[in-house]
């Protein structure tokens, strides 16, 4: 064994946003999360992070929302003494015994496993795409998030992000569909043809009819996808089969067993794919497999991690093959280096050492060992939720 699993620390932190960012059935604020600083031989420390929100879930109660409070709690109850003692390069061992010990609580889990791949390409000096399979792309496009905002706020964000290079916009929609029309034309409208646009319901649409309508009428702004806007992979299939815009699956895809069934119903083109949804990235690189074999293209979407969760994100797309699509990741960036950019900015901090590089709207995969940019322990401290708190 190179090394083993000495230490796992669990942290809750929170970042302060950049501006209030929030989706259909989204209740609480982003960037209250849960960090894993496991430490092997030589003192050499992985990170992992779980995003943990309470009010995200799957089709129907399938998969259910993890807070904070339960990912810390699974973590230091369950699963940091399991892993122990274990070679944090052996994945499926890893998950073996995390499984054996309590079912579910896949945020939770890969948080865990995050931190190992992290320490694992640390202590051999690779980074973590290696030991994903190594990379197939150097640099992952960024699609730029616009969350549940006023019209006119957001047609300036967008016009603002488009002028800093970023070529892919999500809009959040599903909560009227006179307004979800009227900002879908009003925003292609204002970054013009160029600019790729896609929309995201959150499963906001109460009846497949009622998502047929509205992303009919949003058609004439040739939208490259639409994603999930109703609940169950049967209701996506007969959303897909009454419209023209490609339809992505999100909410319904959590793991390799989700995605053949979408593939069987033919309920989406498209994947999203999660470090975090199916329990970490040896999983989710098994999603995107199961992807390809089936002829769905792929993104890499999250919840819109801080840094730490974020690396991991772009590592997964730098080695899935299946992602072809820009990414709904952040340009996770320290303050001290934003200069007062925008384009997929949340925060006003981050916890990372050096800001992620962005060259003409993508982020340039990192080569460094283990997830390639450090941790900043000082403001792991600063963001620091007490228990006081």
């Amino acid at each position: 064994m190179a090394t083993a699993i000495q230490t796992v620390e669990v942290i809750h932190v929170s970042l302060p946003t950049r501006r209030e960012h929030k989706w259909t059935g989204l209740t609480e604020p982003i960037g209250g999360y849960i960090l894993v600083k496991m430490t092997g031989a030589n003192r050499i420390v992985g990170w992992g992070e779980a995003p943990a929100l309470k009010d995200w879930g799957g089709d129907f109660g399938r998969y259910f929302g993890e807070s904070p409070a339960t990912a810390r709690l699974v973590i230091e109850r369950y699963l940091a003494g399991v892993v122990i003692g274990l070679d944090p390069a052996q994945p499926v061992a890893l998950h073996q015994a995390m499984d054996a010990v309590i079912k579910g609580y896949p945020y939770a889990k890969g948080a865990v496993e995050m931190a190992a791949y992290d320490l694992a390409g640390r202590t051999l000096g690779v980074p973590v795409h290696v030991l994903l399979g190594g990379k197939v792309r150097d640099a992952v496009p960024v699609t730029h998030s616009i969350g549940l905002l006023a019209i006119d706020e957001a047609l300036e964000e967008c016009r603002k992000v488009v002028g800093e290079g970023i070529k892919t916009i999500k809009i959040k929609i599903g909560v009227d569909a006179a307004r979800d029309v009227e900002i879908v034309r009003r925003i292609r409208e204002a970054v013009g043809p160029a600019t790729s646009l896609c929309a995201d319901a959150n499963q906001g649409y109460r009846t497949p009819h009622d998502a047929i309508r509205t992303i009919r009428a949003m058609e004439p702004a040739n939208l490259i996808y639409a994603e999930q806007p109703v609940e169950g992979i049967d209701r996506m299939a007969e959303v897909a089969r009454g419209i023209n815009v490609p339809l992505m699956a999100d909410e319904s895809a959590w793991t390799a067993r989700d995605v053949f069934e979408i593939a069987e119903r033919r309920a989406a083109e498209i994947v999203s794919i999660y470090t975090t949804k199916p329990g970490g990235l040896y999983r989710a690189m098994q999603v995107g497999a199961v992807a390809k074999a089936a002829g769905l293209i792929c993104n890499v979407n999250g919840s819109v991690e801080t840094g730490v969760g974020n690396l991991a994100n772009i590592h997964l797309a730098a080695a899935a093959e299946s992602v072809t699509l820009s990414c709904v990741v952040p340009a996770s960036t320290p303050a001290e280096h934003l200069g007062g950019r925008v384009g997929g900015i949340y925060y006003v901090d981050d916890l990372i050492q050096a800001p992620f590089k962005v060259r003409d709207g993508a982020i340039v995969v990192p080569t460094g060992p283990g997830m390639g940019i450090d941790v900043d322990p000082t403001k792991v401290e600063r963001y620091r939720v007490r228990d006081e708190d």
